[in-house]
């Protein structure tokens, strides 16, 4: 999954819509070895992109794909960026990849997000560790959600905000990012009063 969004982050336009960079990544994880895919209208409602016109034609002005005939169903798209299918892994592996990337653990499902939210919390997804010490430059994180770092911390406010991270921390020695989850939390979280959600370090 990193290695997809990685190529993503590098065949779109940098501030590529959180929107269309989601749209882009299950076409790219569910192409076949000819780069054509067929997308149900099904999914696109479950995405919360369904009727999203703008974000097709965004990826066809970047000439990552052919314009499709979204009044078809499925849509039928063909992806022109031939770079794609050159090492990406087997297609069931990357169907596994596009089912997790609905719903990606450990995060709790965000699915009436904005797309920026959305996209956040799949990056951090793909970086957390199964140890518990969960964390990515700051550079990488910003460049894989398409933001600058400032909207990017605004951005895991927001994940705070929803539950989906306990605190977020921006180590600016190292350029590093760490998180928590909420059930990562040790201790007794204050019954009243304001919670702290981000503490940049000096």
């Amino acid at each position: 999954m990193r290695e997809m969004l990685t190529y993503l982050a590098t065949a779109l336009p940098r501030f590529t819509s959180p929107g269309a960079r989601l749209l882009a990544l299950q076409c790219a994880l569910r192409a076949d070895s000819r780069g054509h895919l067929r997308v149900p209208h099904g999914l696109l409602r479950g995405l919360r992109l369904y009727k999203r016109t703008e974000l097709w034609q965004e990826l066809a002005r970047a000439h990552w794909l052919h314009l499709p005939d979204l009044k078809a169903a499925p849509v039928e798209v063909h992806l022109r960026d031939a770079t794609l299918l050159e090492y990406a892994p087997g297609r069931r592996t990357r169907c596994h990849a596009a089912h997790w990337a609905l719903h990606p653990p450990p995060l709790v499902s965000l699915t009436t997000a904005p797309p920026a939210v959305r996209l956040t919390a799949l990056v951090l997804a793909a970086h957390a560790s199964p140890h518990g010490q969960h964390g990515v430059d700051m550079d990488i994180l910003a460049r894989l959600c398409g933001h600058s770092p400032q909207q990017t911390a605004e951005l895991l406010d927001q994940l705070v905000h929803t539950h989906a991270l306990s605190t977020w921390h921006h180590h600016r020695e190292s350029d590093e990012v760490r998180w928590k989850l909420p059930h990562q939390q040790t201790q007794i979280r204050p019954t009243a009063g304001p919670r702290r959600r981000h503490v940049p370090e000096p």
